[in-house]
């Protein structure tokens, strides 16, 4: 599988090419029980959180007579699950699914790190998605092997087996309750048996999961998005700490660990979740046009137009335009066909690639001056590209305006980032940020405003953040122990101390 995995690598460009310069989705976890041909409901949830990881996609079922059978592919989901065959082998009313941008395990190990895992127990079989990162997971990895666990992939997320298996409880939801009181960092969990599906949240609740009807059926998922696409109904979010365990006679709920305050990532907001998805009651469109507005009273500029980078800058473009009163345009035009090329991906090509994805409104932007919004800066390298290419079209002025703050620190939680000296508001004061990406100004959302954004008035409270910011204050809730000991957190050291 690693030989197919790497001729997978040089026939596609990624699936996002300027994307490179994004932070990376963790991953999206989908799981359903009590309907008929479950697989094809988690393989519509799976495909709805897409956005959340395109490099592989997995799903595991039961069914009563034929027991466990599971399905692991690279690429995306509508390559592999929509075929009958495929389909037909994974029968069952229960069914758990994953979709995989890796943050730990490597991009080219193997077919064996794509979720969801599989181990079998004295008790029966188990499988499980996780959308997050073991921050401890080092340490428990060399603990195991120790005493004997043989590890099948490089991914954190196995540890949670292995620590199943060595626990001493009698049941599977116990087991796993055990494994996970072991685990530092972030972790939503969907878990099937023979019987039951269970949902489990961190204690800060930094990773998102929630709670689905469809009909008779139960549903856990990353996001409501994947609902609508299934006609199920939310029913609430999975409280940070709550463990939900659904069989056959319904749905028990408790909490296992230690109540600590939530942090839930306000990342999510700004530019994981799709944006017709609802987090905490808040539509994600809504709160990213609000940004929008809080940038445009934060930094105002005389311009002629507020363009969009599409398309994850639209909502607050719109935003920024409805509060300055300057007229949004399209000035940048996205070709919503861009997926993998359809020639070899030479280093020419690979140069090419925002290109041939975006093209600029040259008609619209010479002699303008334009507002360019965009959800976020990291490494800066693409943001310069389409800025470019706003001047080559003959822009009188650029002013770019970013949704967040400036991203400062890496993300230890499931969100794969550069390091931090590669992260370009780490190493460049904003005066520097404009010269390097050739603008005429460049401003970012403060924190508080992001804060005011999402529905807190009085903004961030630096003695009791509600949302984990860490890419942006450095203020990590969760110690990063396996990145502490390699030495790449110690300038954050104090901000960990504090919590």
């Amino acid at each position: 599988m690693d030989q197919e995995y790497s001729t997978l690598q040089k026939m596609m460009l990624p699936a996002h090419p300027f994307d490179d310069d994004k932070l990376r989705e963790e991953c999206g976890i989908f799981g359903v029980k009590g309907v008929q041909e479950a697989a094809n409901f988690v393989a519509l949830g799976l495909h709805a959180l897409q956005h959340r990881g395109q490099e592989a996609c997995g799903i595991v079922t039961h069914h009563p007579e034929f027991g466990f059978n599971s399905a692991h592919r690279f690429g995306y989901v509508r390559d592999h699950f929509t075929r009958q065959p495929l389909m037909e082998n994974l029968p069952g009313p229960l069914a758990i699914g994953h979709v995989r941008y890796s943050t730990h395990g490597g991009k080219a190990a193997a077919i064996r790190n794509v979720q969801p895992f599989f181990g079998e127990f004295s008790m029966g079989g188990a499988a499980i998605s996780h959308n997050g990162n073991i921050t401890n997971a080092n340490a428990l990895r060399k603990e195991l092997v120790e005493h004997g666990s043989i590890f099948q992939s490089n991914s954190d997320s196995e540890c949670i087996i292995h620590l199943m298996a060595r626990s001493l409880h009698r049941t599977i939801p116990d087991r796993m309750e055990d494994a996970l009181r072991r685990v530092e960092g972030a972790f939503s969990v969907i878990a099937l048996t023979e019987s039951e599906l269970i949902g489990i949240r961190d204690p800060l609740g930094v990773r998102p999961l929630l709670l689905g009807r469809i009909g008779d059926g139960w549903v856990l998922s990353s996001e409501t998005c994947a609902l609508d696409i299934i006609g199920a109904k939310y029913i609430r979010d999975i409280a940070p700490g709550e463990m939900v365990t659904i069989n056959d006679n319904g749905l028990q709920s408790h909490y296992p660990f230690r109540p600590r305050k939530p942090r839930f990532c306000i990342f999510e907001h700004v530019y994981f979740s799709r944006p017709d998805s609802v987090i905490n009651g808040r539509s994600v469109y809504e709160t990213r046009r609000q940004i929008g507005i809080e940038l445009a009273r934060e930094a105002e500029i005389d311009a002629d137009i507020v363009c969009p980078v599409p398309d994850s800058g639209t909502p607050a473009a719109i935003g920024y335009s409805h509060e300055s009163g300057i007229p949004y345009a399209m000035g940048i035009i996205r070709n919503q066909y861009m997926g993998r090329t359809f020639i070899e991906p030479t280093e020419q090509i690979r140069n090419m690639g925002v290109l041939l994805k975006l093209n600029v409104n040259r008609a619209l932007i010479k002699g303008k001056r334009v507002v360019l919004v965009d959800d976020s800066v990291v490494r800066g390298t693409t943001s310069r590209k389409i800025t470019q290419m706003i001047l080559d079209a003959g822009a009188r002025e650029v002013h770019f305006r970013i949704a967040s703050p400036p991203t400062s620190w890496p993300c230890f939680y499931g969100v794969d980032t550069p390091d931090r000296e590669n992260l370009l508001a780490a190493t460049m004061s904003e005066e520097e940020m404009r010269e390097h990406l050739s603008v005429d100004s460049i401003r970012f959302v403060s924190l508080d405003g992001l804060y005011r954004a999402v529905g807190i008035p009085s903004g961030r409270n630096n003695s009791c953040p509600q949302y984990c910011d860490a890419c942006f204050s450095g203020d990590y809730p969760v110690v990063p122990s396996d990145q502490i000991d390699r030495g790449l957190v110690v300038a954050a050291s104090k901000h960990i101390a504090n919590n």
